[in-house]
């Protein structure tokens, strides 16, 4: 195990690894139920959506920790899960026996650019500004997600969001489990963010905030997956919208993915691991459309584990087995309350801001277009229209400012396929 994942080199341990993957699993793992749901409002059954997100997200780390040796997470992207039920299903009308064709088609595009020097070229034609800003708004969306899990803020008629119940026990709750996650956090005490999800846990359980009732083992439906399971169909191939829309979907997967593994890879401080990782998650979303799901992405959450000492493709391994034997018992998985897993969030999404300062605030054609897609990640919900704003600002402001010589002509490509996307999403 040393010798395959270099864990010296790393600087790290076998210990480190299965804890940073438990964590890593702890953050994620509301994924299973969270997807299935989304993939049931476009007519995939849920008992079926779960088995499928399971073994996607197991397949998709397995795959990233072997081949690429990081700890980042594949699992089905919230955002690109929507897209696929409410975007192609409902809206485009598409089934989403068709929708899964698309997915598969995304992932072949996506091998394609990233097995070639299509991915240098892309990589290299993003302005650092622009990497920098995804980190940071997805920063700020780790935190709104921690906030909003724990009841801490609310949607609000009137003034889009609020504050919260302050008086709720899940928010009280929440709220002692941030103070002890920074306190452990900043003492480097070991297992720091595991041992706050224990505490926070055992103290929401221990004031009525989640309880074991209803614990089980369940055996899982695989009758009902296998209705699922390969059920890609192709009727809609002679559509130029189906071809359109598969081109649309692995556009938004690159940049993401593109966006995500930069910020990953910088935690890490490893970024050459970017190209492999990139392959790996290609690879990823092809498996994606034959288990029956949307698009497998980079996790955010991937920063949970790095932040507690994953350094290698063990952490990812052991989150992937995690998910495995999760599919016997669901309901356990439920047991571990947003109060638990909400002040992670918000620890690692403040840890991300700091790369603010590597954004120069001297030039407004830099700083404009990067500082619009830190405030539209979150505000959106939505990690690709966010990159989408601001990829299409840059080459325009550098033009309108004769500085159109500092943009790579792939730069301009890849706003041009943005405005694409838009047209495909909104006007068809």
């Amino acid at each position: 195990m040393e010798r395959f994942f270099n864990l010296k080199q790393h600087g790290t341990t076998i210990g480190k690894e299965f804890s940073a993957g438990l964590i890593s699993y702890i953050t994620v793992v509301y994924i299973i139920i969270v997807n299935a749901t989304i993939l049931a409002v476009a007519g995939i059954p849920m008992e079926a959506g779960i088995i499928a997100t399971i073994l996607t997200s197991f397949v998709g780390c397995v795959i990233i920790g072997f081949w690429s040796n990081t700890p980042i997470l594949l699992i089905p992207g919230m955002g690109l899960n929507a897209m696929f039920t409410y975007t192609i299903v409902q809206s485009g009308g598409f089934k989403w026996q068709e929708a899964l064709a698309m997915v598969f088609v995304s992932g072949l595009i996506f091998i394609v650019i990233v097995f070639t020097p299509l991915a240098k070229v892309i990589t290299s034609s993003i302005p650092n500004s622009l990497k920098e800003a995804i980190t940071i708004g997805i920063g700020i969306l780790l935190i709104l997600i921690g906030f909003d899990n724990a009841g801490i803020i609310t949607s609000s008629e009137h003034t889009l969001l609020a504050i919260g119940d302050l008086s709720s026990p899940t928010v009280i709750i929440t709220f002692i489990g941030l103070i002890i996650t920074v306190l452990l956090f900043i003492k480097n005490v070991p297992g720091n963010l595991l041992l706050s999800i224990l505490i926070t846990s055992v103290l929401s359980i221990w004031f009525g905030g989640s309880g074991s009732e209803g614990l089980s083992f369940t055996t899982p439906d695989f009758q009902q997956y296998f209705g699922v399971f390969g059920q890609l169909s192709w009727g809609a191939a002679g559509n130029i919208v189906f071809w359109l829309t598969s081109i649309s979907l692995a556009m938004v997967l690159v940049f993401e993915n593109i966006g995500l593994i930069h910020g990953h890879s910088k935690m890490l401080k490893r970024p050459e691991s970017s190209k492999k990782s990139l392959q790996a998650t290609a690879v990823s979303v092809l498996s994606s459309g034959v288990f029956g799901t949307s698009p497998t992405v980079a996790s955010v959450e991937t920063a949970a584990g790095i932040t507690a000492g994953g350094r290698t493709g063990l952490t990812s391994i052991v989150t992937g087995v995690m998910f495995l034997v999760s599919i016997l018992f669901i309901p356990v998985i439920k047991m571990v309350p947003a109060s638990a897993v909400s002040p992670i969030l918000i620890l690692i999404g403040v840890l991300m801001l700091q790369n603010i300062v590597n954004i120069s605030m001297d030039d407004f054609t830099e700083s404009f277009p990067a500082l619009l897609i830190i405030v539209l990640i979150p505000l959106t919900y939505s990690i690709a229209d966010g990159m989408a704003i601001g990829f299409i600002l840059y080459p325009l402001m550098k033009l309108l400012m004769g500085k159109g010589k500092e943009i790579h002509p792939a730069l301009y490509m890849i706003a041009i396929l943005f405005i694409s996307n838009f047209v495909i999403q909104y006007v068809f």
